[in-house]
């Protein structure tokens, strides 16, 4: 029994020798690759900020009243144009922007209150899209600044081949190795991460503009019901 477990102690012993860390992987990767695992990591954070500021804007952006344009209804018949733009100003978000635009412009024809709406409707979108293009561009340039730190690395092991004089070690290869390895994982990962936060963050905005665009036309049907 004792001679067992002096058996397996080194065994044990050997495997924790083995067991490294992502930050050793890293730091075992050589100059070039701890560059490129640190723009990536900088890209990561950025696209993780952008995410949750933009996420938390157009979940606000979409928290309407369902009973706004009943009391928008309600004002505009009994001709209270003030009050009615008084409580597209106390809602302020994009749905009230919209209307509170084509309240300003009764009186005038219904052509020119479509076309206020439309431009107005046009910033709206603009603000809520603000910075979300950036993180379409991380998730493709991400993978690519990996695979950059994979063709470093290649680079690195074939210098360090043609200078071995015909002794090839394994260690010599091991820090071009680990670059190769470690950016291109590390790019991919953000790459996805980034990727899935645009298309959530899409997904997201389309629904607010459909809420917007159901909203433009029920105030320009309020317009043309018979006074």
């Amino acid at each position: 029994m004792i001679q067992n477990q002096e058996e397996v102690l080194p065994l044990v012993e050997a495997s924790q020798e083995k067991t490294i860390s992502i930050v050793q992987l890293i730091m075992d990767g050589g100059t070039g690759g701890q560059i490129i695992m640190g723009i990536l990591f900088v890209l990561l954070v950025v696209a993780v900020y952008i995410y949750i500021e933009r996420f938390l804007a157009i979940k606000a952006a979409n928290k309407v009243d369902k009973n706004f344009m009943n009391q928008i209804r309600e004002q505009i018949s009994a001709g209270n144009i003030e009050a009615a733009k008084m409580l597209c100003t106390k809602v302020d978000l994009p749905v009230a922007n919209l209307v509170q635009k084509g309240i300003s412009r009764i009186g005038k024809p219904l052509e020119d209150i479509n076309t206020a709406i439309e431009n107005a409707g046009k910033l709206e979108i603009y603000k809520l899209e603000k910075n979300v293009s950036v993180l379409a561009t991380i998730s493709g340039a991400a993978p690519m600044i990996g695979f950059l730190g994979t063709v470093i690395g290649m680079i690195v092991s074939i210098h360090e081949i043609a200078n071995a004089g015909g002794q090839i070690d394994i260690k010599m290869l091991s820090d071009g190795l680990y670059t190769a390895m470690t950016t291109t994982v590390g790019g991919l990962i953000v790459g996805i991460i980034s990727y899935i936060a645009y298309n959530h963050l899409v997904v997201r905005t389309d629904k607010v503009i459909y809420h917007m665009e159901a909203t433009s036309v029920e105030f320009l049907d309020l317009l043309n019901e018979p006074v």
